[in-house]
């Protein structure tokens, strides 16, 4: 036989594809830490799309491709009246969630925000529920949704442990892709055949550049990226069910697969099993809408805004002490031309939490930017990097998202050092955070309906056992638009 020829035995299928297939298929959650934690994520994650609903930059992008559009037994939107077919019910639900910058954040050698990952549950739950109760059959229920959010996390995590898909310019989207592939799939109930098979697809898709999130290019896609992740998830898993083949060596074909094409040769590494570890340990972005590396900067810079507040035209330098992946994402010198810009910039939300006290959505926007202070406070920022901070942020048992803060004066005095390690949403700060994670939903929830159903909406999440019994079709009506 002539030797240039390709021998076309088709291989077993990669190993992470079959990993992931059995945890999200056969795994049970036991964790009750892990379902609670899920239920205040639920909580959060709502709401960071509710208050989204508030800008029109996000608003003008949600509904139907081709207005007045009919779908039968449709996804419904939370905050609005949208019923959208659940593709497009995904990307919505995904892109408001994330629109914001203000849901949970999981950050390791790669970084996300495994909550992304509803738009696809949400938005396959709904339409599931309604076709089984079309169909005589009982409605999934919310407990469904809870264990769902915690697979996805644990898929979403695991991956990102020692896998840097930035570091290859790829971005963390492509775990959102490939949980939600995973997950509904098992809520639509395909094959284990069936999962390998969608999840090879996940694989095999084009995947999204970092470009967005990056000077000189950042820009607004970065909030809908998840939103477009999460709703591919979904349109792959419907074209699998219509019979479409996987391609079993998607990662680890030589020269043809994801490893070789896009992740440089290397290996995908899955360091530990898949259980409910991400869920337990995830952070929630409590105090502000703040790209995560940044969280513990802004909590200093508003410790140090009463000190300085009189002070602003004294200050000659402000050294912020930081960790490496901060400066890779974050520290940025020039014009900053849009909200995306300056939600990414650790240098333009300490200047607000210096000048402000505070920092909130609203302050990304051009007519907060306009002040001159902000730039010229900018100008006087010194970024250090503190190796123990970088070492501590990659250390399992601590995963730290350190910065600190010294303001020095013309008159040669300073501020005192203020270092933040650990930001409220983080595990170590987990009983500090809930309290202040559910008034924070409570607000959003005022932002898009009345008194009364805020507050049913708002006692309804309190309630776990009440809350994991409630069908998913009767949740979605109560987060309807009235």
């Amino acid at each position: 036989m002539s030797g240039n020829v390709e021998t076309n035995v088709r291989p077993d299928p990669d190993e992470v594809l079959v990993k992931i297939t059995d945890y999200v298929l056969n795994k049970e959650i036991n964790s009750s830490e892990a379902i609670s934690t899920a239920r205040y994520c639920l909580m959060d994650t709502l709401g960071c799309g509710l208050l989204a609903l508030t800008f029109s930059d996000c608003k003008d992008l949600l509904g139907p491709y081709v207005e007045n559009t009919s779908v039968p037994n449709g996804v419904r939107v939370p905050g609005t009246k949208y019923v959208l077919d659940p593709v497009k019910g995904a990307w919505d639900i995904g892109a408001i969630i994330r629109w914001l910058d203000f849901n949970d954040t999981w950050l390791a050698a790669e970084w996300g925000h495994p909550s992304d990952n509803l738009g696809g549950i949400l938005s396959a739950a709904d339409f599931i529920s309604q076709k089984n109760i079309e169909e005589g059959k009982d409605p999934l229920t919310i407990d469904d949704v809870l264990k769902a959010m915690v697979k996805a996390h644990e898929i979403q995590g695991i991956l990102a442990l020692e896998n840097s898909f930035n570091r290859v310019g790829l971005d963390h989207v492509v775990l959102v892709k490939i949980a939600s592939t995973a997950v509904i799939s098992s809520l639509f109930g395909l094959s284990r055949e069936k999962t390998i098979d969608a999840l090879s697809q996940a694989f095999v898709d084009g995947q999204s550049l970092r470009t967005y999130r990056h000077a000189p290019n950042a820009g607004p896609r970065k909030s809908w990226a998840a939103g477009d992740a999460t709703s591919r998830a979904m349109q792959l898993v419907l074209l699998t069910m219509k019979g479409q083949i996987g391609y079993p060596s998607a990662l680890t074909a030589t020269t043809w697969g994801f490893q070789d094409v896009l992740f440089k040769g290397n290996q995908i590494s899955l360091p530990q099993e898949f259980d409910s570890y991400v869920m337990e340990n995830v952070l929630f972005k409590i105090s502000f809408p703040a790209e995560f590396h940044a969280q513990t900067a802004v909590e200093a810079a508003v410790k140090l805004h009463t000190e300085i507040k009189d002070r602003v035209e004294e200050i000659k330098e402000i050294r912020i002490t930081t960790h490496e992946s901060a400066i890779r994402i974050i520290s940025k010198e020039g014009q900053l031309n849009n909200p995306a810009d300056r939600d990414h910039c650790i240098q333009y939300m300490t200047a607000i939490g210096l000048l402000k006290g505070d920092l909130v959505a609203e302050d990304y926007e051009d007519d907060v930017a306009s002040d001159p202070k902000i730039d010229q406070l900018r100008e006087k920022m010194t970024i250090i990097e503190d190796e123990r901070y970088t070492r501590e942020y990659l250390e399992a048992d601590k995963r730290s998202i350190a910065n600190s803060l010294e303001i020095l004066y013309t008159d040669g005095t300073s501020s005192e050092k203020v270092e933040v390690e650990y930001p409220i949403g983080h595990r170590r700060r987990r009983d500090e955070g809930i309290p202040i994670l559910v008034d924070k939903f409570e607000n959003n929830l005022k932002t898009q309906f009345s008194e009364q159903r805020s507050k049913e909406i708002l006692e309804l999440c309190l309630d776990e056992e009440k809350l994991r019994a409630t069908s998913v079709t009767q949740f979605m009506s109560m987060l309807t638009a009235e």
